[in-house]
């Protein structure tokens, strides 16, 4: 099969595409045949993709761990989906990702595509939806009524995360640059800063719950408007090594749970949430996406997707 991989992503190794075997697949895995991958740029510097689950150096690594595509083929224990079914998930941050022509993957780890949803709009969906579901409905136990400050409203999980938080009946209030301001009032949230020009913490009244998926500084100064015995949810990748508990305490890494997948199909497909496809690319060019830069022909929002012929 033809698969794209960092050869050695710690030096900085663009994607090289390479003829790999076939997957075969274990003891309940199930075998599919990609149609669209999503992609997360930074995810070249992520430690899965540096290192083994014991520390080890990997590399030739396949990147993208959230995909669509169609059940070719499983081994036995590998219930609940037959080949031919359409189906979205991830998979595990240390297993070989996506950007394949085939991957593996566990029914506990994806749902089938709602009608209407294209396989574009369903690569771009398992890890955004799934973090900002866990972190604002498991980790944080959003209640209707409740004040969320969500960092990052307009980034690939913000998008989701403002969604959520007003389908639970949250009153929403958002940080993000200014150009995006109507697209994220239209998703439910009531009060709209733009970080560049305005501090939130001289602003915003104290709050229940902060969604943060920007660290750094900004998480820092959360702490000051969080309500007595608020809680605080961050996806930031370094506050998983921060030298304060707290923030250590506060950390989310998603984890792929069918059944919230399937919930949130339902309301894809019933419209409650709303997709965001950023841009489309061939697999032939999809090298690309990995640089930063925009792409021609893209939207401002979402997220970026590969489609595999």
């Amino acid at each position: 099969m033809k698969a794209l991989e960092f050869v050695d992503a710690a030096s900085g190794d663009s994607l090289v595409e390479k003829r790999r075997s076939r997957p075969i697949p274990g003891d309940g895995e199930l075998l599919v045949r990609v149609r669209a991958a999503g992609i997360i740029p930074s995810e070249r510097l992520w430690y899965p993709t540096l290192r083994t689950q014991p520390g080890e150096p990997r590399r030739n690594v396949i990147p993208s761990h959230e995909f669509a595509g169609e059940v070719v083929g499983g081994a036995g224990g590998s219930r609940g989906f037959a080949p031919g079914d359409l189906v979205f998930g991830m998979n595990g941050w240390f297993q070989e990702g996506a950007l394949a022509e085939f991957t593996l993957s566990v029914p506990g780890s994806l749902a089938k595509v709602p009608t209407g949803l294209s396989m574009e709009q369903a690569a771009s969906a398992p890890i955004s939806a799934l973090t900002a579901w866990q972190g604002l409905y498991e980790r944080a136990n959003i209640r209707a009524g409740e004040r969320v400050l969500i960092h990052g409203a307009a980034g690939a999980v913000g998008l989701y995360a403002v969604q959520l938080a007003a389908i639970r009946g949250a009153h929403v209030i958002a940080t993000l640059a200014a150009q995006d301001f109507a697209a994220v009032q239209g998703l439910g949230a009531s009060q709209l800063i733009d970080y560049k020009t305005q501090r939130f913490d001289e602003i915003v009244e104290p709050v229940d719950v902060v969604f943060d998926t920007v660290g750094g500084e900004t998480l820092t100064r959360s702490w000051s408007v969080l309500k007595p015995g608020g809680r605080i949810v961050t996806i930031e990748s370094a506050s998983s090594e921060s030298k304060e508990s707290k923030v250590r305490e506060a950390f989310l890494l998603v984890r792929p749970v069918a059944s919230q997948l399937a919930e949130l199909a339902g309301w894809l497909h019933a419209g409650r949430l709303k997709p965001f496809v950023k841009a489309v690319v061939p697999f032939a060019e999809a090298k690309r996406v990995y640089t930063g830069k925009e792409l021609p022909g893209g939207q401002r929002l979402g997220k970026l997707v590969v489609t595999l012929p």
